[in-house]
């Protein structure tokens, strides 16, 4: 990866004061022990006014943390499925109305829980068809097995949906996912879901590429995203950070860098959340997207595009408290909704946020979060290493810091 060239803070309406709150809030969090490392980027205009690594990559091995740490970004992975999606799109070759089946045709005939499990399962069939566009929103009906609310996600954690050594490809996964009822049906709710997950798939069935080929010959080859893939080979790992997670006395290591999964390439692409990257390469994608989609003379998305992208896409402009199933996510629900892809700021006093109605982002497992304001000109991006991504408010209170350095 090149190093991240920084320009003044002063120059781009930033005040280097206030940035430095930044760097005090997270060094308490690392010094307390509540967090490993810390990586943190903003931007304005385009160019970088501050990066600051701080604290250790790998606790264990007394590695630190570097600009060109490789984390794993777990649900940050969505947003780049859906851009792939969206190209496709832009090509003709898919519609957001399309039903899904005309892809799976194995899901003509889906069906959502009624009630029971087992021989007593009753169901009954979708008031309508599951859409392309039910998948990128996440109102499809499907769940995640780990939400651990329904009896609908418990099936999914007996058949082991979306894990690589089960159901061993995309392919396989859509196919255990046809045996299973709906939690909803589609466009009912909002729910987080393997839905981004079956987009990978689409990709695939629509473009004939295997996901991962197409994701890096579409977007990670044309943006220099060169740390950013599904696998860290032999070369990378020496840069690759651990994963921790909250135990009773502190964090704990749950994904040793050096006999993580993630040193082998896989066969299961998830789209949902399989992607390792630097900072400096989510930078180089947010910023294309901060550009009406173009990065130094490189185009990977159609400005009209993303904006349909990044609109409001829940039902009557509602917000995600008002129209989610569940409560869990990677955002708060409160003032906002959902495009394809992202979140969208609506209302940041409904939000209880400092903030930008049309911002847009998403965060991952990890903790890790990004956000881009396209009236602010901003781009920020958190990296980190921690499990599950609401042991603290962290992301919140990343934000109130960084809008109140704005000066300009």
């Amino acid at each position: 990866m090149a190093v991240l060239e920084t320009s003044s803070p002063t120059d781009l309406g930033l005040d280097p004061e206030r940035l430095g709150y930044l760097d005090e809030h997270l060094r308490r969090y690392v010094d307390s022990g509540r967090l490993a490392g810390t990586l943190v980027l903003v931007a304005r205009g385009g160019e970088v006014g501050h990066l600051a690594a701080y604290g250790l990559a790998d606790r264990e091995r007394n590695v630190p943390m570097r600009e060109d740490t490789l984390f794993r970004i777990y649900s940050m992975t969505k947003p780049l499925t859906s851009v792939a999606l969206m190209q496709l799109y832009e090509r003709g070759l898919v519609q957001l109305d399309d039903p899904v089946a005309k892809y799976i045709p194995e899901w003509a005939d889906l069906r959502v829980y009624v009630m029971g499990m087992g021989p007593t399962l009753v169901t009954k069939p979708a008031s309508r068809p599951m859409t392309v566009r039910d998948l990128l929103t996440h109102q499809s009906g499907l769940t995640y097995g780990f939400l651990e609310r329904t009896n609908v996600d418990a099936m999914y954690r007996e058949r082991k949906i979306g894990m690589a050594e089960v159901n061993g490809t995309l392919r396989g996964m859509v196919e255990q996912l046809a045996e299973l009822p709906l939690e909803f049906s589609p466009g009912e709710h909002w729910n987080y879901s393997v839905s981004t997950d079956v987009c990978g798939y689409l990709v695939e069935v629509i473009s004939g590429e295997r996901f991962d080929r197409y994701l890096e010959r579409h977007i990670l080859a044309p943006l220099g995203m060169r740390d950013t893939a599904f696998w860290v080979p032999p070369e990378k790992r020496e840069r690759f950070a651990a994963c921790y997670g909250l135990g009773a006395k502190g964090i704990r290591l749950i994904d040793d860098p050096a006999e993580s999964a993630y040193l082998r390439e896989p066969t299961f692409f998830s789209g949902g959340g399989g992607l390792v990257s630097t900072a400096g390469d989510y930078f180089r994608f947010c910023q294309a997207l901060l550009n009406d989609g173009e990065l130094d003379g490189v185009r990977i998305i159609g400005r009209k595009t993303l904006e349909l992208m990044t609109q409001n896409h829940l039902p009557e402009g509602k917000d995600l408290a008002s129209h989610a199933l569940g409560r869990w996510a990677e955002t708060t629900f409160a003032g906002i909704g959902f495009g394809l892809g992202f979140s969208v700021t609506l209302d940041p006093a409904k939000a209880q946020i400092s903030g930008t109605p049309g911002e847009y982002s998403w965060g991952g497992a990890a903790s890790t979060t990004f956000w881009i304001d396209p009236l602010e000109d901003l781009v920020v991006i958190f990296m980190t290493q921690l499990m599950p991504s609401n042991a603290y408010n962290i992301r919140r209170e990343l934000r109130a810091i960084v809008y109140s350095a704005l000066t300009e």
